[in-house]
Formats: C-alpha cells, sequence, structure tokens
C-alpha cells in the first residue's frame, strides 16, 4: 500500500531548518520532534521492493517499516504539494554494488534513475531519552551533540531473498536498580522497538570493544553499571550493502526524516500482564539479564512454589541401593527424560550423561520411552571417566578450546554429588563412590567456560549441584554435615521430590517461550516469533500418561523405589496414583492456563 508522507505546517521553524539544510553536518533528530516522529530512508530499484518489503517484516525489531512510496511518486513535486522525502533534504549515502561510494546532500542529480526505485520509510519512532526521563534516570549523549555509537554484533537477522546483515544496536549504560524501570518505561513508550535485546557483556552479542562502534560515538560504561543494547535502523545500511545492487541509497545515521506516519504495531496506552516486563538476573560471570513478562513469571514462581511441597519425607540417593541390581532409583530419570522431551520439542540437541556401569540400563530405558512416545526421537547416552580438568576442558569443547563450548547448559536431576571428603554418599550415609563416575568435575570445569551454565535439581542436599546450598543442608538435613553435596551449580531447583523439578523446568521452559517478551529477548527482535502454546509444545509437556508409561519402563527394568527399595509404581515411598499423578496435572494446569 503506497503512502504520501508530507510534513505538517507547524513543524517548529528549528527542526525545520535543520532538516531543510544541505550541509553535510547534519546530525541526530530523533530526541528533537515534538508530535513529528522521525523516519530513515532506503532507496532500492523496484525489482528489489517485494524482497526487502519481506526482509523487513521477518526482522521486524530492527526495521520497523512504516511504509515504502510508489515508482515515479516520490519525486519533487510542485510547491505546496512538497514530498517529505525531498522536502527534508536529509543526506545520503550512495551505493554501488554492495560499496558504498560516497555521501549526497541531495538526490536530484539522480532523478531519471529516481523513477525506477522506491523509498522505504523505516521507523526511528522510540526515543530512549523520552524513556530515561520516565524513569527518573539523566540523558547520556556522547560529548557535545553527536551521534550515539551503534555497534554491529555477531546476531544474523533473517536472510531473504539475497538479503542478509547483522543485527545492529544501540547501548546506554544503566544502574542495576533502575535496570526494570527503564525497561518498562521503554516498552510503553516503544512497544517492540523499545524492549531492549540484549543486558550485560557486550561480548555475549559479539561486541569486542565498547569504544569502537560501527557508527556514531562510542559511549563509555562506568563501572557498576549495566550496559543495555537495543535494537537499531542501522541495520539497513548492511542489508543494503548486503544485496549488492548498481545503484541504492540510505540515510546517513542520524539523519532522519520527519513523519506523522503511525507505527501500525504502536505500543498500547497501558501494558497487560502479559507485556509488562520483568528483569532478572542470570549471571554475574559473564554479566546477564533477561527479561519474562509479570504473568509469565507469576506462573513459574507458582510452580517453584508446588515443587516445594514435600508430603511424606526428602530422601535422595543416586545410585541409592547399592546391593541391588541395579542400584538405581526411581527419582531422577523420569524427570530427566522429561526435560528431554520438551527441549526436543525447542529443537535443541540433547545428550544424556550417566555412569559408564549404568550405560546399558539407560540405553534400554530411552529406546523404550521413544517406543512408547514418552520422547520423541533417540538422543545419545554418553560417559565420562574424568582423570584431570584437561579432560573435562577436552569434553565439554570442541578440541578442548573454552571459546567453543560443545554445550550451552548442563543439567543435573536427582544426581549423586560429591562430598567435601571427596566421597558420595546416600541419603543413609552410605559411601557409594565405587557406582560413581566423576561427571561432578564437569560441573567445575563449566565453572570456568564462558558460555555454559549449569542447574542442579535436588531434594536432600547430597545431589549434584547442591552445593549451592550445602551450609543449609548441613544445618537442617540429617546427616547433612557429611552426605552435603560440596558442588555447586549456577542454579539449584530444590524440590519435594527431584522428578517434580524436572517436570516444573519444562513446564517452565513452555512459559518462557509462550511469553512474547521473553521470546522476543531471545530472538533480539529478529526473526518471526512463534505462536504462543505451540501444539507441538504442548504436547511436549509432561503427563499424567506419558509418566505413568515412563515409570512403568523403570519397573519393568527392576529399578526401585529410592526410600522403601520397592520394584512399583513409587517414587521415594510415594505412589504414583493420587500423590505423583496429582502433582503432575497441577503443574500443566498452572502451566497452560490463560491469565
Amino acid at each position: 500500500m503506497p503512502f504520501t508522507l508530507h510534513l505538517r505546517s507547524r513543524l517548529p521553524s528549528a527542526i525545520r531548518s535543520l532538516i531543510l539544510q544541505k550541509k553535510p553536518n547534519i546530525r541526530n533528530t530523533s530526541s528533537m520532534a515534538g508530535e513529528l516522529r522521525p523516519a530513515s530512508l532506503v532507496v532500492l530499484p523496484r525489482s528489489l521492493a517485494p524482497a526487502f518489503e519481506r526482509f523487513c517484516q521477518v526482522n521486524t525489531g530492527p526495521l520497523p517499516l512504516l511504509g515504502q512510496s510508489e515508482p515515479e511518486k516520490w519525486m519533487l513535486p510542485p510547491q505546496g504539494a512538497i514530498s517529505e522525502t525531498r522536502m527534508g533534504h536529509p543526506q545520503f549515502w550512495k551505493y554501488e554494488f554492495g560499496a558504498c561510494t560516497g555521501s549526497l546532500a541531495s538526490l536530484e542529480q539522480y532523478s531519471e534513475q529516481l523513477k525506477d526505485m522506491v523509498a522505504f520509510f523505516l521507523g526511528c519512532s522510540f526515543s530512549l531519552e523520552e524513556a530515561l526521563e520516565k524513569a527518573g534516570l539523566p540523558r547520556r549523549d556522547p560529548a557535545g551533540h553527536s551521534q550515539a555509537g551503534a555497534y554491529k554484533t555477531t546476531v544474523p537477522c533473517v536472510t531473504h531473498a539475497g538479503f542478509c546483515c547483522p543485527l545492529v544496536v544501540t547501548m546506554r549504560p544503566i544502574p542495576k536498580d533502575k535496570l526494570e524501570g527503564l525497561v518498562r518505561a521503554c516498552c510503553s513508550l516503544g512497544g517492540e522497538q523499545g524492549q531492549p535485546v540484549h543486558m550485560g557483556d557486550p561480548e555475549l552479542l559479539g561486541i569486542k570493544e565498547l569504544s569502537k562502534p560501527a557508527y556514531g560515538d562510542a559511549m563509555v560504561c562506568p563501572p557498576g553499571e549495566v550496559p543495555v543494547f537495543w535494537p537499531s535502523p542501522l541495520t539497513s545500511l548492511g542489508a543494503v550493502s548486503s544485496c549488492e545492487t548498481p545503484l541504492a541509497f540510505a540515510s546517513i545515521p542520524g539523519c532522519t526524516v520527519m513523519t506523522d506516519l503511525k507505527d501500525a504495531k504502536a505500543p498500547p496506552g497501558c501494558l497487560t500482564p502479559e507485556r509488562i516486563p520483568e528483569v532478572h538476573h542470570i549471571s554475574q560471570d559473564p554479566l546477564h539479564y533477561s527479561i519474562a513478562s509479570v504473568s509469565a513469571s507469576q506462573k513459574i514462581r507458582e510452580l517453584e512454589s508446588m515443587i516445594g511441597i514435600d508430603p511424606v519425607l526428602i530422601t535422595t540417593g543416586f545410585p541409592t541401593h547399592f546391593n541391588h541390581e541395579p542400584p538405581e532409583e526411581t527419582d531422577g530419570p523420569p524427570g530427566a527424560v522429561a526435560l528431554v522431551a520438551f527441549l526436543q520439542a525447542l529443537e535443541k540437541e540433547v545428550a544424556i550423561i550417566v555412569d559408564q556401569r549404568a550405560w546399558n540400563l539407560h540405553q534400554k530405558i530411552v529406546e523404550d520411552a521413544v517406543e512408547q512416545g514418552v520422547l520423541k526421537t533417540q538422543i545419545p547416552i554418553l560417559t565420562y571417566q574424568g582423570g584431570s580438568v584437561e579432560a573435562a576442558q577436552a569434553f565439554l569443547c570442541k578440541n578442548g578450546d573454552p571459546q567453543t563450548p560443545r554445550f550451552d547448559h548442563l543439567v543435573a536431576i536427582e544426581r549423586a554429588g560429591r562430598a567435601a571428603d571427596g566421597n558420595y554418599y546416600n541419603a543413609r550415609k552410605m559411601n557409594i563412590k565405587h557406582l560413581v563416575d566423576p561427571i561432578d568435575d564437569l560441573f567445575l570445569a563449566a565453572k570456568k567456560i564462558p558460555g555454559i551454565s549449569s542447574t542442579g535439581v535436588g531434594d536432600g542436599g547430597n545431589e549434584l549441584g547442591m552445593g549451592k546450598v550445602k551450609e543449609a543442608v548441613r544445618r537442617h538435613i540429617r546427616h547433612g554435615d557429611v552426605i552435603a553435596c560440596d558442588v555447586e551449580a549456577d542454579f539449584a531447583v530444590i524440590a519435594g521430590v527431584s522428578n517434580w523439578g524436572g517436570y516444573a523446568l519444562a513446564c517452565a521452559l513452555y512459559i518462557l517461550y509462550s511469553c512474547a517478551v521473553h521470546s522476543q529477548y531471545l530472538r533480539k527482535a529478529v526473526g518471526p516469533s512463534r505462536a504462543p502454546g505451540d501444539q507441538a509444545w504442548t504436547q511436549a509437556l509432561p503427563s499424567v500418561i506419558k509418566e505413568e508409561k515412563m515409570l512403568g519402563i523403570l519397573v519393568q527394568h527392576k529399578v526401585r523405589s529410592g526410600v522403601s527399595g520397592i520394584v512399583g509404581m513409587e517414587v521415594d515411598g510415594l505412589p504414583f496414583h493420587n500423590t505423583h499423578a496429582e502433582m503432575i496435572q497441577k503443574l500443566v494446569d498452572v502451566t497452560t492456563a490463560q491469565v
């Protein structure tokens, strides 16, 4: 649909004179507009217009397309009906076969070529300065009135028909205690374009040095403040270069035209719980924050509260039954398989690592789970015998290089954890070290490898990862001074039964990936969003039917309940029907409930 844009007659004279001048020192107008809003321009041959339009549509975060002209209809009109595109005289970069070959104060000399070209208007309406003011923060422009820096990332935009380029972002340093207030102000004022795409270590975006922006002038991030990044329409410059067309034009960074054209996705007057963002600190090294909606966060807290209920007795140990074959217990594998099933639905690569002596058992369990529809496909079953720090690093990283980890996250669910004396104990203080491989070493090595985080799920304090709460275990758990795991995970999930923690993690992933706020943050505002409650995700959630099948598989392989030692339909001495089935259904009900 074509758009004809005109400057309003009441445009403030100072702004109007700034936009009209042809001098090469035109600078940022993005924070100067009153009712009018700035837009940047991209001018391409008519033949490329449909492809570029689609490219913008699948990368709406950095490229919010407001409208486009029709060929031959955006040239210099008669006096009194001056198109904003020409009247504004923005500076342009000229591109020839992908290379920027010069800057122009006017496109007048290309009037013949422009007859077969299309102008695209990309919104720059989000005012960060306005959001800073709303959050009670001062503006922090670079020195003077120069253009704030923008940085090329290693995050690729979704490609389309020859258009491909990395995401470009802008950055502002924000005090930690002001993060959530600013993010909410940004989302309220700017909608999707206002939401940050990253908060924390620039290297997680592939930005090596904040002192070297790709465009504009560097912003300094003082110690103790958090660098926060937003998608930038300057992403379009890489797209123009990538198509390598014989002739194209684009607005120079900071040079915009003013328009009263509204974004079709303008933010609502107030945010609903599904859109109100909540900021969460994920890690300190590397520094990383994430965002989820208030409603998604409330659901996850409700899941945490539910799985913390222990109706009978906290007990654990894996392998607990050292006098039986197999010595494994029914708490742990079902929760792990439930998490694997949902990760498969998210199309993640997943593997399970086990003790070498138990490899055959777990291989059969997984094969049966696939056959009975609990798992979608077979997954690799790995083992690790350890030996040294170098061996652990070599296992976790490609060619042993900590810059290229093979895994993003390590999860331990009811996994025997190493105590302070180097042994492994069950809940009865029996040393089971002879049955346990040193998989703890992988969690210790991951602490020193950027990009790998870890989670431990347990219910008794002697599980891998529970070193995070070892002092509490020593004080409150029977034999805690001996059996407490000494190895920490980055995140500890404490559950009444560890399987419940695995189920809850799968449900939490469903909630987060169905959360529009979190999904956009993960996508860095590029690529299409997936429909909330995707059917494949819903089917991958734990269910009473699937978990009953899973427990039946363990019983078939003579795996025993942790407390009673019974080979039957129970976990930690609690019957599946009523107790575990009821918990599974409650978790799923909370997860899929409409807010």
